[in-house]
């Protein structure tokens, strides 16, 4: 059976175990962590004897620190000291004996297992599982023939392989399915599920192909700040290793990762325990990157992720002291003059948070620096007014040169969703080629459709679809679906344009003085024929300026220069390309004076902005439907009524 029938197959366990027994919606409370449990069993099962010799000798010989010694009896990174395996508990009729050896078999699993059970809750489905005399029915079918969830093969009794063994990226396959499964049936949010393995390898193509050849025999740390079930690191190991083999090069890999959902937490940390990496299972760490870091301190070459986006992150900033409160040195920085620059986005989407927390674990004094690629959905390429925390990160990463390229993936590559996704891929080492620029890539029309849907995923990268994108970012060329723009081309000036204020009731073409404004005023106040206004002084020391709001006038007599009251009700604003040749004053002279000639703005107000519109770069407009073809479908369905009024009619 292959990874696809396996996952299958467990899937069908949970309608013939469970179907009386919990609401669909948990069922992966209890099929999720009996896989991991089962797979575990599986992989001791040869070792099992030894350990249990060498607990006995430790024991006898008074040792109470015991881990190293019997993760070396049973040649994992783990190990189940107690006197059961799976298939001696199938046997027990009565349940509460059942219960209590299950329990004494789970007790019996190392510190670094206990905790991915806890995590999983699993031993609080026991209860509910004895009263249903459901749990001997569950093992029984873990236990399945049919099924080989070890990475030995299954022999037959010639010798010959029955069933092949489960190797460990097969073994994460059947995580991944099941995961989307339970993900689908629940209708789990967008952010909530896990990247597919097509989008992965893109990623990890993008982040390492650039720096092949200068990867060196040393040790690399890659990390992902939302990792999820760890298929996303996995992969990027993976990668790494093959391009630097390919290099003769001998590279050590170290990852890390951080995830807030207990089960994927516990699936991650299985994972990795599975494949003999109990080093790498200690650096996959539990709890909210946004408000718990816990690698403050850590800096990476390689990093990768697709944080949640849409997601609401309000009670990170309540544990962070609110925005008033937060003083995060990740988050809120100095940039452009500004010693209190905020990074802090709105409250209900913090995708570009994660991203943020990524660059401030850049490495700095390494020949590679760091290599990003994450994704992100359209919003984070525009949403945030200047000065915003969304736009500021855009502003922050495009004027420090960070950013290398975004590229458009195909819709409908998620399980659980259809919208626009985009992977950033940012560097702190650009190539000379690249400093100063950004490469835009429409990659949407690059996919090949599914045989069969898989949620809402319809489609998905082929190799020779990862390799046309890869060849494409690496080429840095103008193609139709390649586009590339200096850094400013993204930023502009929020001006505040400002008209001057008519008072209604007296004379509302009338532009007014402060001073006349004062009089009218107290006449109005009176009378009750205006509203309030704002006084205004006189500007005798300063220059007029109508275009910064100091107009030429005569006051008793004298030539001065005074300041209009500003009319809310006429304010706008106007968004300047940073590339406008004379800045504001030539655009607002251009786009504005002609339609209002007593417009002024005030500089002190202008905010710099940055966003990122594919739609403007790559819209293709439709051609147009020749006039002879509109004219017959209109002509067409005239007839058609017709001919409906007179059915109608004829009925009647």
């Amino acid at each position: 059976m292959n990874s696809l029938n396996i996952s299958s197959f467990i899937w069908g366990i949970a309608d013939d175990v469970l179907r009386d027994v919990y609401v669909r919606g948990k069922y992966r409370d209890v099929i999720l962590p009996m896989t991991v449990i089962r797979r575990l069993d599986a992989v001791l099962e040869p070792t099992n004897d030894a350990v249990l010799r060498m607990k006995a000798q430790l024991d006898q010989a008074g040792i109470t620190n015991q881990h190293a010694a019997l993760c070396q009896a049973s040649g994992e990174a783990f190990y189940n000291a107690s006197r059961f395996r799976l298939r001696d508990l199938r046997s027990r009729a009565r349940q509460q004996q059942l219960r209590a050896d299950f329990e004494a078999y789970l007790d019996g699993f190392s510190p670094n297992v206990q905790e991915v059970l806890e995590k999983f809750k699993f031993r609080n489905q026991i209860p509910t599982l004895i009263e249903a005399d459901a749990l001997g029915f569950l093992i029984e079918k873990f236990l399945d023939p049919s099924i080989n969830l070890s990475p030995r093969p299954v022999l037959g009794g010639d010798g010959a392989v029955r069933l092949p063994g489960l190797d460990n990226h097969g073994m994460g396959t059947v995580f991944e399915e099941l995961i989307r499964r339970f993900n689908e049936e629940n209708n789990e949010e967008a952010g909530e599920h896990f990247t597919p393995r097509d989008v992965v390898r893109l990623m990890a193509h993008l982040v390492f192909e650039p720096v092949a050849d200068q990867v060196q025999s040393a040790t690399y740390l890659v990390y992902d700040g939302a990792c999820g079930t760890g298929g996303m690191l996995t992969v990027a190991e993976e990668t790494l290793m093959q391009l630097a083999g390919a290099q003769d090069k001998d590279v050590s890999v170290h990852l890390y990762g951080q995830e807030v959902n207990p089960e994927t937490y516990a699936i991650c940390k299985a994972d990795l325990i599975l494949k003999g990496e109990g080093d790498e299972a200690n650096n996959i760490k539990y709890g909210s990157t946004l408000s718990d870091d816990a690698f403050t301190a850590q800096e990476f070459d390689f990093m990768l992720s697709n944080p949640p986006y849409g997601k609401s992150w309000k009670t990170d900033l309540e544990r962070m002291g609110g925005k008033r409160g937060l003083r995060d040195h990740r988050f809120l920085i100095e940039h452009g003059g500004d010693p209190d620059y905020s990074l802090v986005t709105r409250s209900s989407d913090g995708q570009l948070l994660f991203l943020a927390n990524m660059l401030s674990k850049m490495k700095q004094d390494t020949p590679l620096g760091s290599r990003i690629a994450e994704v992100h959905n359209g919003s984070s390429l525009f949403t945030g007014d200047a000065g915003q925390g969304e736009s500021n990160i855009r502003r922050w990463i495009i004027e420090h040169d960070w950013l290398e390229a975004i590229v458009a993936l195909p819709l409908n590559m998620f399980y659980n969703t259809g919208i626009a996704t985009y992977i950033w891929v940012l560097s702190n080492r650009k190539p000379a080629h690249r400093q100063g620029k950004v490469q835009l890539i429409d990659a949407t029309q690059w996919s090949q459709p599914l045989r069969k849907n898989l949620g809402d995923k319809n489609c998905e990268l082929s190799d020779a679809d990862i390799r046309r994108i890869c060849d494409t970012f690496l080429a840095f060329e103008e193609t139709e679906q390649s586009k590339i723009f200096p850094n400013a081309a993204f930023g502009y000036r929020k001006v505040t344009v400002e008209r001057p204020l008519r008072l209604r009731g007296i004379d509302p073409e009338r532009v007014y003085k402060a001073q006349e404004i004062k009089a009218l005023k107290d006449t109005a106040e009176r009378a009750e024929t205006a509203p309030p206004v704002i006084k205004r002084v006189l500007r005798r020391s300063v220059e007029a300026d109508p275009l910064r709001g100091r107009f030429p006038a005569t006051v008793i007599g004298r030539p001065a220069v005074v300041q209009y009251e500003p009319d809310p009700d006429l304010r706008d604003t106007e968004q300047v390309p940073l590339t406008e040749a004379g800045g504001v004053a030539a655009f607002l002279r251009r786009e504005v004076l002609p339609y209002a000639p007593d417009a002024w703005y005030v500089p002190e107000r202008v905010k710099i902005g940055y966003e990122i519109s594919f739609t403007r770069y790559f819209y293709r407009p439709q051609p147009l439907r020749p006039l002879e073809e509109i004219r017959a479908d209109i002509l067409a369905l005239d007839r058609e009524t017709e001919g409906l009024l007179v059915d109608i009619v004829g009925g009647g």
